[in-house]
């Protein structure tokens, strides 16, 4: 109950109203019940004879309201008896009891309906939270997490919450509502039996309790081992290529088997325990049952009891009828820590720390009134993914506004490191990174990515329309808008030949384009975006030549009065380039044009070497 009530506080106080509405309903649903079986009285008593009483009517007292209630059922019906005889007033009675029956099923029908906004608003909230999230968290998150299980948790787990945690809310509404009632109408018929059954009901619920005691530990197993197999998934559908080329299919088929088979065996022990639940209450309420009538028919037998026998039945009926709340919401308790493992791995990314804040008072960036684009100094940085393994080593660097500073290196040299630090994917340990003086620390990171376009090796698309593509992150872009920056990216004209134009869906990941294609409609992207800072990642080193040719010319109408930091696996390309920065274990070793590093004869030339073969 009480995981029950944090969830409630977090993600379902927005609801109280239907909420609310739930627990009046179901209060009446109560009362309906206990009127409906009221009538067992009277009915039982006609059928055998077991009241001759004369009943006169009473006047309403407040004082003695169960006297009054009981006389003037009576007397209703005596006199029902009386005028139009006792089969008749049974067919009264049993028409009173299907209209009582008939209202409680409505109320009942109220109860769930009113509950239903709650329980699928908390789940679209928990996983709107949990995306809004995700986007949030910085890229260094992500490289500690597997994607599968990212998946599995906004999917697999939310669901879980859903049917574990909301789908007990009806019953912890309902049945502690039916409880309380039908135990203070226990407690009205008879104290004395009623004590009893309270003292015998707790012993029951602790022997309930300790079957589902480890339910919440194999859940949480269970979770994080279905989102290792969805990882694994994911991962084989992204390497099949591999996977074919190496012949490794028995390997991962091997792999992924014993995966399942571990799930199948957590699965199958949870269910166990699940499954314990009802033959246990079953058992349970039967043994209650039989104790209570053996106890009461004793005390009616020895003529000690305060009830006669028809009264005995209608407490009998009630004592049984809180036998099966009872039952269902002890079950509840197992179906919750079920969904409670679930929603603690959902609040490993709910809860996941931000080191890429914005400050507290944040600084404004200058206009950039020359068009140039603007000014990027690193200085003295430090940085490392992991303490003690310094991936950057004291580098400083100064790039002038409308540069273009070219970095090369071999590969693990940092160079892409170093360029992540500026949009602030990463934050530096030491030093600073400084756009037009201020430290980017100081500025808000959704104005300081604004001033930054990035083409990156891998051109990332979305599983959307060409138009949608270029136009992302540029929400009010016109259609003119997007064809002339495709025209400038060298897009247009494959585009047009494509069976819906700009309307045309490039599949998962651009995957209905050529690679070519691919990086013309990323450039595409930045050119609509009219950055003053672009960022190119070896934007053509994966490229055959004809398509290099027309990105490399792409890029260039891109570059042109802008601040440009490339990355450059092909040295071919950075020819021109203002100022070129040789890396190597981290650390900037030579600095020049092109010209001036092939003169130097030091490892920029021994790289131009080893490419002209």
């Amino acid at each position: 109950m009480k995981d029950l009530m944090v969830i409630f506080r977090r993600f379902a106080w927005k609801y109280k109203r239907v909420f609310f509405l739930s627990i009046l309903f179901n209060i009446i649903t109560s009362v309906f019940t206990i009127f409906s079986f009221a009538f067992l009285i009277p009915i039982l008593q006609i059928l055998f004879g077991l009241d001759d009483g004369v009943y006169h009517r009473m006047a309403w007292d407040w004082h003695n309201l169960k006297e009054v209630l009981v006389n003037n059922f009576y007397y209703f019906t005596n006199t029902l008896i009386a005028d139009y005889g006792a089969t008749t007033t049974l067919a009264v009675l049993a028409g009173f009891l299907v209209g009582v029956t008939i209202l409680k099923t409505m109320t009942y029908y109220l109860s769930d309906v009113f509950l239903l906004p709650m329980r699928h608003g908390v789940v679209r909230d928990i996983r709107n939270e949990m995306y809004a999230k995700m986007v949030s968290l910085p890229i260094g998150f992500f490289t500690l997490e597997h994607k599968g299980d990212i998946i599995a948790r906004i999917s697999g787990d939310v669901a879980e919450v859903e049917n574990s945690v909301m789908a007990s809310v009806m019953s912890m509404i309902r049945y502690p509502i039916m409880i309380a009632l039908y135990l203070g109408v226990m407690i009205y018929v008879s104290w004395q039996l009623t004590l009893f059954v309270l003292i015998l009901l707790p012993i029951f619920g602790w022997i309930m309790g300790t079957v589902g005691r480890k339910l919440k530990a194999q859940s949480l197993d269970a979770q994080n081992l279905w989102g290792e197999i969805l990882s694994s998934t994911e991962e084989t559908i992204g390497g099949l290529r591999v996977v074919k080329a190496f012949n490794a299919e028995s390997a991962m088929r091997s792999r992924f088997e014993k995966q399942t088979q571990q799930y199948f065996n957590l699965c199958n022990s949870i269910q166990y325990r699940l499954l314990l639940a009802h033959p246990m209450s079953e058992t349970l309420g039967t043994i209650a049952v039989a104790v209570v009538l053996w106890f009461g028919g004793s005390l009616i037998l020895s003529g000690n009891a305060s009830i006669d026998a028809a009264q005995f039945i209608y407490y009998m009926v009630i004592f049984y009828s809180i036998i099966n709340p009872a039952k269902e919401f002890s079950k509840t308790g197992y179906t919750v820590q079920k969904g409670m493992a679930a929603m603690e791995r959902i609040d490993r990314i709910l809860n996941a720390g931000n080191p890429i804040k914005d400050p507290e008072h944040p600084r404004t960036l200058p206009e950039d009134s020359a068009g140039v684009g603007s000014e990027i100094e690193l200085r003295d940085v430090t940085f490392g993914y992991k303490e003690g393994q310094e991936v950057l080593k004291d580098v400083s660097l100064h790039v002038n506004p409308g540069e273009t500073v070219a970095i090369v290196g071999q590969s693990g040299s940092g160079k892409s490191t170093l360029v992540d630090l500026v949009p602030r994917f990463w934050d530096v340990e030491q030093g600073e990174v400084l756009v037009d003086g201020i430290n980017v620390k100081d500025l808000r990171v959704k104005d300081l990515r604004s001033l930054m376009g990035n083409v990156n090796q891998e051109a990332i698309l979305f599983n959307d329309s060409v138009f949608n593509n270029i136009a992302f992150g540029v929400p009010d872009a016109t259609r003119e808008q997007v064809e002339a920056a495709a025209r400038i990216a060298n897009a247009h004209d494959f585009i047009m030949e494509m069976e819906e134009g700009y309307d045309t869906v490039v599949g998962d990941r651009g995957s209905r384009l050529s690679g070519g294609q691919r990086q013309r409609i990323s450039i595409a992207r930045a050119i609509l975006k009219n950055p003053p800072i672009l960022i190119l990642d070896e934007a053509t080193s994966a490229l055959d030549t004809e398509s290099e040719r027309l990105v490399q010319e792409a890029l260039e109408h891109l570059m042109k009065n802008r601040t440009t930091i490339v990355i450059a696996h092909r040295l071919s390309t950075i020819t021109n380039a203002d100022k070129i920065c040789v890396m190597q274990d981290g650390k900037i070793i030579e600095e020049g044009t092109h010209t001036e590093l092939l003169a130097l004869g030091g490892h920029y030339h021994k790289l131009v070497m080893l490419q002209q073969g």
